[in-house]
């Protein structure tokens, strides 16, 4: 689904993959020359999973009036619910919490019979957590595909308890709460990013192909932020309920 390889595209991955590695943060100025394409952001994130993959996971957000975008999350990034989960020193730490699809098996074509049918029943139900942590010298100020191609700021993902029998719940909404320490910072009926947590996912499904190794068994798709995107230190304990799904909590020692 990408161009050719750029020399941008090129550029941009190594400095990322520098960061990943304890180097500086990336700066802004690969887009002095003209600014990045969604094909140049997405090639960044092609080189960035040939390195520190493989893929366990993929993000997905279907913003009002904005082209569908998605982003990998690597597997040695993921942690079960109820563990710690390190991060860097002196780094702000940013929490989601939502609905995520788990792949029990491969996903059907979308040109398959009856095919929203047979993408339900190849998933289960959890929450997540995800963790959102930069690459990028000034994420505010970096510029939507820059964020884009450093995996959407993905920093990592707790996963809680799958659900099985799912398919009767209202996915437009969801009734949640979230915990930092003693600080409760959700607390209620909220609607879900994208209108539909299955709608967003049936749109990932159909965008992915064999991006970073496509959408596997396995892997878990999550589907946008029902808290927005507040900010941790480290040493606070976190902890969502998700009503009909479960809990999930995560350290940051």
């Amino acid at each position: 689904m990408t161009e050719l390889l750029t020399d941008k595209a090129e550029a941009l991955a190594s400095a990322l993959a520098r960061s990943r590695t304890g180097g500086p943060k990336t700066g802004l100025s690969v887009e002095h020359s003209g600014p990045l394409s969604a094909g140049q952001a997405y090639q960044a994130q092609e080189a960035l999973a040939q390195r520190f993959g493989p893929v366990g996971a993929f993000k997905v957000a279907c913003k009002p009036g904005q082209p569908v975008i998605m982003a990998p999350i690597y597997a040695a990034d993921i942690r079960p619910s109820g563990h710690s989960f390190p991060t860097p020193k002196g780094e702000q730490i940013g929490i989601e919490l939502e609905i995520g699809f788990r792949i029990l098996r491969p996903l059907p074509q979308p040109s398959t019979a009856e095919y929203r049918q047979r993408l339900r029943d190849c998933v289960s139900l959890v929450p997540v957590i995800e963790v959102v942590l930069t690459r990028l010298e000034d994420a505010e100020a970096a510029s939507p595909m820059l964020r884009l191609a450093d995996n959407q700021l993905n920093g990592g993902l707790v996963v809680g308890p799958e659900r099985a029998d799912w398919q009767d719940l209202n996915l437009t909404q969801a009734t949640a709460t979230l915990d930092f320490g003693g600080t409760r910072v959700l607390d209620g009926t909220v609607p879900v990013p994208g209108g539909d947590a299955f709608e967003s996912f049936c749109k990932l499904a159909e965008m992915t192909g064999s991006h970073c190794g496509g959408l596997q068994p396995g892997h878990v798709a999550i589907t946008g932020s029902l808290n927005g995107l507040p900010y941790i230190d480290a040493g606070t304990t976190v902890k969502g309920c998700i009503e009909g799904l479960g809990e999930v909590s995560v350290s940051f020692p």
